[in-house]
This record gives structure tokens, sequence and C-alpha cells, in this order.
């Protein structure tokens, strides 16, 4: 029986290695790309929105500063005194917004000129009304120069989206020009009061200034807040602004046409109107900058929803990659455990299956041997041939227990011819098969 030789393992798929590999670049890499762009430019997007965030709470504390300077400064032309404590307590709000906010809009440094100029307002109305209006107009001059620096380092004036950036218009540029304008346009009246006929001419010119002063931010702002709110996807802008904003402009037409009479201004109807104009002014900010504060949040919302889009979509693609990388190692690792089927076409000899380099124990014992016919005399007196040296079994002749013996060691000993002449006796031999033995 032959034994053939033993199996080599399979080399290993060096080319299906290699393209488990390529394929696992060439999802990575543009994957990796893909989710580098798009992260930068959500963070930037993300970065940029936060800071008009900022910059919409700045112009909050700036409205309350801006009401107490009008009517401090109205107070001060009347000749009244001033209200202090307001303009101190926005004051204060407005310093400890600066200092959280004032290194990223680079306010700073205008902020404290204006703080300055506040702080050294004098607490008693000075005796002449005139050199009142001046030191205020020109205080209020550094807040409307406030305001524009606000809107332009937060980004609020660059706002890509249309009813976000009529908002932030309306409520940083045109509301602050038209409440200051509002209380200039009084305190000329009351100024104008005080005249004397002769000066009549340049009372009349300085109302009628003052008044285009007033109307023309005011027809801004209804511009602003209509388109506004014919691009807006919320829900609430709309109704929210329409009706504050038919109050403030009743307030300020009514101002308007009280400063209209040249002769005498009622310089109480007037301040009356002024504080109508001005409390429909701070209500309509206060909307305002609340709509537009939501806006911005939904904005952050959706950008931080689009952020966890862009992780997962990356988190998938490297699952997607390990997937490949591990299904050839769990199709080996099965077809081990699971063992190879037999072969049911190897050859065999002497009807056995050979047995491979593996496999352990003696072969199986060969067929029985036929009954002989020779005579017992014939087999006494030397017609067998002699007997094969005995060997353990499983060895080689030559003593190697690595060997299998050939198939000629496990042949029948008896001759062909000489079978069939053997009797029944002779089976019961001490000589015979060494199998048998």
């Amino acid at each position: 029986m032959t034994v053939p030789a033993q199996r080599s393992r399979r080399a290993p798929n060096r080319t299906g290695t290699a393209l488990r590999v390529l394929l696992a670049v060439a999802v990575l890499v543009p994957a990796g790309v893909l989710f580098h762009s798009a992260w930068r430019s959500n963070d930037e997007r993300l970065t940029v929105t936060e800071r008009e965030r900022h910059g919409v709470e700045y112009l909050r504390s700036l409205g309350h500063v801006t009401l107490a300077l009008v009517d401090a400064q109205s107070g001060a032309v009347a000749g009244r005194a001033a209200a202090a404590a307001a303009l101190r307590g926005a004051v204060e709000q407005t310093s400890a917004i600066d200092v959280r906010y004032g290194a990223e809009l680079r306010t700073s440094e205008r902020w404290a000129g204006l703080h300055a100029k506040i702080e050294a307002l004098p607490d008693r109305p000075p005796a002449d009304p005139q050199e009142a209006w001046t030191v205020y107009t020109e205080t209020t001059d550094l807040l409307l120069a406030l305001y524009a620096k606000v809107r332009e380092s937060s980004g609020l004036i660059r706002d890509p989206e249309s009813d976000t950036y009529h908002l932030q218009d309306a409520a940083g540029e045109e509301l602050p020009e038209a409440l200051i304008a509002a209380g200039r346009l009084a305190d000329r009246a009351v100024l104008a009061a005080g005249r004397s006929g002769a000066d009549r001419l340049r009372t009349a010119s300085d109302l009628a200034l003052a008044r285009a002063d007033v109307l023309s931010p005011a027809d801004d702002l209804v511009e602003n807040l209509r388109a506004a709110v014919e691009n807006t996807t919320s829900r609430t802008l709309g109704g929210n602004l329409l009706s504050r904003l038919d109050g403030y402009q009743r307030a300020v037409e009514e101002l308007s046409t009280l400063t209209r009479d040249t002769a005498a201004p009622d310089p109480i109807q007037v301040g009356a109107a002024r504080a109508s104009a001005q409390l429909a002014g701070s209500g309509l900010t206060t909307i305002i900058l609340a709509e537009l504060d939501t806006l911005l949040r939904d904005r952050v919302d959706g950008l931080t929803g689009e952020r966890r889009i862009v992780v997962g979509a990356l988190v998938l693609a490297v699952l997607l990659v390990l997937a490949l990388a591990a299904l050839p190692v769990l199709a080996a690792r099965s077809a081990r455990n699971g063992g190879a089927p037999a072969e049911a076409d190897e050859p065999t000899v002497d009807g056995l299956r050979p047995t491979t380099g593996t496999e352990s124990g003696p072969p199986p014992a060969g067929p029985p041997l036929a009954e002989s016919a020779l005579p017992v005399g014939a087999a006494l007196a030397g017609g067998l041939p002699p007997l094969p040296e005995r060997r353990p079994r499983g060895t080689d002749p030559t003593g190697d227990p690595g060997r299998r013996p050939p198939l000629a060691d496990w042949q029948d000993p008896v001759p062909a011819g000489q079978a069939a002449q053997s009797t029944a006796a002779d089976s019961q031999a001490p000589w015979g098969r060494p199998d048998a033995r």
C-alpha cells in the first residue's frame, strides 16, 4: 500500500491581502478628506454664528444705555436732574458684557472711551441748556459708533440670511438712530421755546433737520422689518413685529406733527410724545433682538446636527473598512473549525484507503490466507520457503520508526502456486503470515 506525501500548507494569498489594503485606503482617504472639509466648514459657520449671538447680546445691553442716555439728555436740556441711577445701572451691565465679549468683538477700546465720556457728564444740569445738548450729543455719537463696531466685529452686518440681516440692521442701526434722533428733536423743541422771535428762522431750520433725522431711520426701519417678515421661516416673527411697529410709527408721527409748529411748540406735549416714541421703540428693539437670537440659535442647532451627521458618516466608513478586513479572517477561521471533507476518489491498495502522514497505528491486516492444499509431510520436508525476519509493526527494515514499511513487507509469504496445494492442517503450523503472529 502506498502512502501519499503530506499535503503542504496553502501559501498566503498576498494578492488578496494587497487588494484589501488598497480597498481600505480607497475608502478611508476620500472619507477622511470629505470629513475634514465638512468639519472645517461646519466649525467656521458655527463659530461665526456664535459670535453673532454674542453681538446680539452686546446690542441688547447697549439698548439700555441708549434709553438711559436719551432720558438723561432730555432732563439736562430741560433743566431737570438727570436719572443717574438708571444710567449707572445700564453702564455697569454693559461693562460686564464688554468684559465677556470685548476682546472677541474688539470693542473694549471704544467702550472705554464711551464709559469715560458718560462718567464725565455733569451730575447737575448746566446753566446753559445749549451746552448740555452739545455735551450729550457728543456722547450719543460715540454710542452710535459703538453700535456700528459691534455689528461689524460680530459679523452681523455680513449675515448671509435675508431675515437675520434685516433684523440686525433694524435693531443695530435704524432703531438706535431713530430713538436718539427723537430725543434730539424733543430737545430742539425745548430749546426753541426759550429763543426770541429773531431766532425763529434758525429754530425752524433746526427743527426741520431734526424731524428728517427722525423720519429717515423710521422709514428705513419699516422697510427692513417688512423685508424680514417676507423672507423669514419663523412663524412668530410677523405677528410679534407688526403690532409693535404700528405703535412706533404712530408715536413718531405724533412727535413730528407737534414739532411742526415753529412758533411755540409745547415742550410738555413734545416731551410726552418723545416718551411714547421711546417706549414703543424700546419694546420693538426687545422683540427684534429676541427674534434675531432665536433665528441664530436655530441655525446653531442645525449646524450641530450637521456635525453629528458628519461624525456618523466617518464612523460608518471606518466600520465598513473594518468589516471588509474582518470577513476573510472569519471565513478562514470557520473553515479551520469545520474541517475539510474526506476525499472519496483517492486510490486504494488491496481495497484499503492509504493513510496520511498524520495517522498513527499499524496498517490494517491483509485478507486471511486460503487453506493450503500441501500435505503435512511436504510442509515438514521443507516445501515452504523460510519465514521472513519479524520486525516491529509499522517500522522500516532499516530500523527507522518514522518510515512506513514497503508494500512487499506486508505481502503473503506463501507463493501463489503452493496456496492451492496446502491442506487444512498446514494452517495450524507455527509459521505463517507475519501479521498473524
